[in-house]
């Protein structure tokens, strides 16, 4: 009896697998913080000595040598990655037993060019597959994050991999990737929590396209990726060690000043709507209630010191283990309480939050009389700015006419570029709207947080345009 164990780790889109013969154990592509993995084996009483790696990951820092080295296992990564750390090499075809576990190698390119599955056996059955960032449900791992110079080789690829995964295996055979969940890894949304070979080869375009229409769908639907993915390859390439998740010091208020006053980069970690209430003047807010850590390592200006500001230290420290699964390694120091205690007497900073129904009164206002009553940056009444954060494919499903656009990644970059004027900021669902508008309020700028799902912009009138508003789960 072959067991297979999931963790999760949703802030990433991602899953480790652990699976266990009642005794002996292997994991797959383990996040940083491995001591999630260790916890489970030890729950299954069970002894991890083989880790898997499907390929060189471009989205976390891994986890693997360290917990490799921890519980003495071999650790299997593709003897064609050039790495700088011990490893047991594996190729195409090579097969590992691991107690009644069969493991065979299936060389899988298309997300890199050195991807590997891997096919588990028990009793002579086929039982599971791995399949990395090769064949998701529904979709297949993208393949672009090596640069566009290697985009067409491996989209190619990646059509021909997941027929060779397909043609090899039953269509019993459970498939369990480590994208797909949320994941700027998967080249499109992927489609459901489980499933099998049989299921994908009905649903998975890679399986019902033909190579051409596969490969212009799957380029046409590729957006922006995280830009804190470039530092990934080269760290887990090198070889990371385990991560230090110890409390970092605590900071008080004037510490806390002095940091921001410094550029350094004091997040909130509350809930946009508490964050807008009433905050600390000059502190960013990345909610852990949302995908805290994809959109602050997108931001951040990468080696920006980091100071955590939570409700409970137990905030703080969920925050901290996201941050080391991308290499954030410590936070500069931390304080944990309310707003009052981090501000030491000062007075608290707040901005508005609205509905898109309010945004469409305030705009038709405007029309009506030249003046919304709002009162921009400029001190001048009527200044109005409406800025969607969305990404470009989103925009182009639809829009509100007359709306500034930039990118949520791109706002670092492009602040300038905003219209004076109170700035109306949305989104798809709220979560990055809420990233912006405080980023923008700790520049000065008057901000109103749009806190609502753009479904309600088309009944408000504001988007007559035709197109699926449903908001990304990256709001």
């Amino acid at each position: 009896m072959i067991t297979v164990l999931p963790v999760e780790t949703p802030g990433l889109g991602d899953r480790t697998h652990l699976a266990h013969d009642g005794t002996t154990a292997l994991v797959v592509d383990p996040q940083r913080d491995h001591d999630r993995v260790t916890e489970l084996a030890a729950a299954a009483g069970v002894r991890i000595t083989h880790v898997f790696e499907t390929h060189i990951h471009n989205d976390y820092v891994t986890g693997g040598p360290a917990l490799a080295r921890e519980v003495g296992a071999r650790y299997l990564v593709n003897a064609d990655d050039e790495v700088s750390f011990e490893r047991t090499p594996i190729r195409d075809g090579e097969i590992v037993e691991v107690g009644a576990m069969r493991i065979r190698a299936i060389h899988t390119p298309g997300h890199t060019h050195t991807h590997l599955s891997y096919a588990l056996e028990a009793d002579g059955e086929q039982v599971a597959v791995f399949t990395g960032g090769s064949l998701l449900y529904g979709t297949t791992g993208r393949p672009d994050l090596l640069g566009p110079a290697h985009t067409d080789t491996l989209v190619r690829a990646q059509w021909h991999s997941a027929r060779r995964l397909a043609n090899e295996l039953p269509d019993d055979t459970a498939v369990y990737p480590t994208h797909g969940f949320g994941s700027f890894c998967s080249a499109t949304q992927a489609t459901g929590e489980t499933g099998t070979i049989g299921g994908e080869k009905k649903d998975n375009i890679a399986l019902t396209a033909d190579e051409e229409t596969y490969v212009e769908r799957l380029l046409a639907g590729l957006d922006a990726y995280p830009a804190y993915y470039a530092h990934m390859g080269p760290a887990n390439a090198a070889g990371p060690g385990a991560p230090d998740l110890s409390p970092p010091s605590v900071a008080d208020p004037a510490e806390l000043r002095r940091r921001i006053e410094a550029g350094e980069w004091v997040v909130d970690l509350r809930d946009r709507t508490a964050f807008a209430a009433g905050h600390l003047t000059g502190s960013l807010n990345f909610g852990l209630d949302g995908p805290f850590i994809t959109y602050l390592g997108w931001l951040i200006p990468w080696g920006t010191p980091v100071v955590l500001l939570g409700a409970t230290a137990e905030d703080v420290a969920e925050a901290q283990r996201e941050m080391v699964r991308i290499g954030i390694e410590r936070p500069a120091a931390m304080a944990t309480g309310t707003p009052g205690d981090w501000a030491g007497g000062e007075p608290l900073a707040s901005y508005a939050r609205a509905t898109f129904e309010d945004l469409a009164r305030t705009l038709d206002r405007r029309d009506d009389t030249g003046d919304t009553g709002d009162t921009g940056d400029t001190g001048e009444p009527g200044g109005m700015v409406v800025l969607d954060v969305r990404r470009n494919q989103e925009r182009r499903e639809a829009h509100i006419p007359g709306s500034v656009h930039i990118p949520i990644h791109e706002i670092p970059a492009r602040i300038d570029e905003i219209p004076a004027g109170r700035v109306w900021v949305h989104c798809a669902g709220g979560y990055r709207a809420g990233v912006v508008a405080a980023l923008l309020h700790a520049r000065g700028r008057d901000v109103v947080a749009v806190d609502d799902a753009f479904d309600n912009a088309r009944a408000a009138g504001l988007c007559p345009l035709p197109g699926d508003a449903t908001p990304h789960p990256g709001d």
